[in-house]
């Protein structure tokens, strides 16, 4: 196999008409990494990975592959493959001719790329069933036929478009396991689209999430669920809960700021002028029931929703302004301090679970 390439990503825009679907972001995907381009519809995650591929033109500025500057290029001259979501199999080919395709079109010779392709083939298990058609086999044999396909061409990069998305839930889960020890068998650098958090955490070594064109946080899955860079991050990662103010004072690296309708808060982050906007986030299940505090570290609510889960509660509670605030507690918690819908509990968190909150990234 070709050694993996690094990918740069340099102030690229995509515009269509009026439209900034890419606004001017900067990445670097480092060679031999899985990168997950995670976040809702229209955030310009497969623009970015089409403008990769080169499938989709570049509005502004460049795409660097290894020591390449790919900006302009054809996708057959960049090294790199994608796997496109509909897998887009052709229905007349048996297996071999499926994934010998590509080196048909180059010009190999047939017992050449057809000796190949049953190579590839073997790699995915699926040398079994070589002289079928797509259509007689199922979705997960389906997709590892269109990953043969891909990675005939010895690619640097491969480019995946939200390859799991058509799998039923238990075959997604077993076919993402089969993506991370291939990534890892071939060392090559992945870059796959996903709006899964749950994909995302399980596969990435780097996961990068965008809203509205830009990208939000590029880190390690750790790193986007302990830490979330913004709001949008906190929310869209899930099991956190962001509250919103302004700063009322900062001092020894606390910051302390009123919530709309009457609560104080505080929490340990960079100095902000008095008057400020701020959000912070708080892990739901770093949240604690019937311990009151005094230092701006939790609030007294109503429960208005309770939902057991097994080993764990889920909680919704209402309260000085905050609405929809989340604690996932224990059953061990909940013997220790029962509680019904409708009755005012103590909630109180950390210090170090108070999460002061940035503004996105170009």
């Amino acid at each position: 196999m070709t050694k993996a390439a690094e990918i740069d990503i340099a102030s690229v825009s995509k515009i269509y008409g009026k439209t900034t679907a890419v606004d001017a972001i900067s990445l670097k995907i480092p060679a031999g990494s899985y990168c997950c381009l995670l976040g809702p519809s229209g955030c310009g995650k497969t623009s970015t990975l089409r403008m990769i591929a080169g499938h989709e033109s570049v509005s502004k500025g460049d795409i660097v592959l290894g020591r390449d500057v790919v900006t302009n290029l054809p996708p057959a001259r960049r090294g790199t493959a994608m796997m496109f979501q509909s897998y887009a199999l052709f229905p007349h080919l048996d297996l071999v001719d499926n994934v010998a395709f590509s080196l048909k079109m180059a010009g190999v010779d047939k017992p050449t790329r057809r000796a190949r392709a049953l190579d590839m083939l073997k790699l995915m298990q699926m040398d079994g069933y070589a002289d079928r058609r797509p259509a007689q086999l199922s979705g997960g044999q389906q997709q590892r036929v269109a990953l043969a396909r891909a990675l005939i061409t010895d690619p640097e990069a491969l480019l995946l478009d939200e390859p799991l998305s058509a799998l039923d839930p238990f075959l997604k889960i077993r076919m993402r396991a089969e993506l991370k020890k291939l990534q890892q068998q071939l060392g090559i650098t992945f870059v796959h689209v996903t709006h899964s958090q749950e994909e995302a955490m399980a596969l990435a070594d780097l996961i990068v999430v965008m809203s509205d064109g830009r990208i939000e946080q590029a880190a390690s899955p750790r790193e986007v669920f302990e830490r979330p860079a913004t709001a949008f991050v906190a929310r869209f990662m899930g099991d956190h809960n962001v509250i919103s103010g302004h700063v009322t004072g900062s001092a020894d690296g606390v910051v302390s700021f009123d919530v709309p309708g009457g609560t104080t808060l505080s929490a340990y982050g960079e100095t902000r002028p008095v008057g400020a906007p701020i959000d912070i986030a708080i892990r739901t299940d770093h949240v604690r029931i019937g311990e009151s505090t005094d230092r701006g570290l939790g609030f007294t609510g109503l429960v208005t929703n309770l939902e057991y889960r097994g080993g764990t509660s889920k909680l919704t509670i209402e309260g000085g302004g905050i609405s929809e605030f989340t604690a996932i507690v224990t059953d061990k918690a909940l013997q220790a301090t029962p509680v019904a819908i409708g009755d005012a509990v103590p909630l109180c968190w950390d210090a170090g679970d108070a999460i002061v909150l940035g503004s996105p990234t170009a």
